[in-house]
């Protein structure tokens, strides 16, 4: 039995997809979690079931489903996890294979293609939807994980201040690290980099 938990902030496909992988005999979904920290916090409950395998959606808030990956891999805890996401972004391609993902697939793919998906990962082997590998090499991301994180507070409209009270920075740093990140990317304000970023999959 595959023990699986979905991450997805879309009330209705996550609902959706938990019934439909959740008729499948070797299938039990443990958990429905709406954004990656909801599905983290669970798995590191110790009184939690075993969970095998995550499918995750990328964008979600809180925790994005690459920063899951990217926790899960740190500490590390013996799950698989399989992106499934409506972006075909190298960028995204790329930071997901460094989290080590077994599995990254498109949501506008065949249910049985997903099916497949999870119980080849589960068995320990890896699939990527082969249309995106090509492209995921093509660009490099040049962003560090700070200027990243700033960034990304950025382009939700927080401020200078706020971004360096959820970060716990200086103001300074902050600044510096926007104005990094503008620069890579030949930016002419943190709007226009995240922007860029987000185009890019490095967000």
């Amino acid at each position: 039995m595959i023990n699986l938990l979905i991450a997805e902030d879309q009330a209705m496909l996550l609902t959706t997809l938990a019934s439909l992988l959740d008729l499948e005999d070797d299938i039990h979904v443990v958990y429905q979690a709406s954004n990656g920290q909801d599905a983290l916090n669970f798995i590191r409950d110790k009184d939690s079931q075993n969970v095998d395998l995550i499918v995750t959606d990328i964008e979600m808030p809180k925790l994005t489903g690459i920063e899951l990956a990217q926790a899960i891999k740190k500490h590390p805890l013996d799950i698989k996890t399989i992106i499934l996401t409506t972006f075909s972004r190298a960028g995204y391609l790329r930071r997901a294979m460094d989290a080590g993902i077994k599995g990254y697939l498109l949501k506008d793919s065949p249910s049985d293609e997903l099916l497949k998906a999870i119980r080849k990962v589960a068995k320990g082997g890896k699939i990527i939807a082969p249309e995106l590998i090509q492209n995921a090499w093509m660009e490099v991301d040049p962003l560090t994980e700070k200027e990243r994180r700033a960034l990304r507070l950025a382009k939700d409209g927080a401020t200078t201040e706020q971004i360096a009270e959820k970060l716990h920075l200086s103001a300074g740093t902050v600044r510096n690290y926007l104005s990094s990140a503008s620069s890579k990317l030949d930016a002419s304000n943190r709007i226009e980099a995240a922007r860029i970023a987000h185009q890019n999959g490095w967000l």
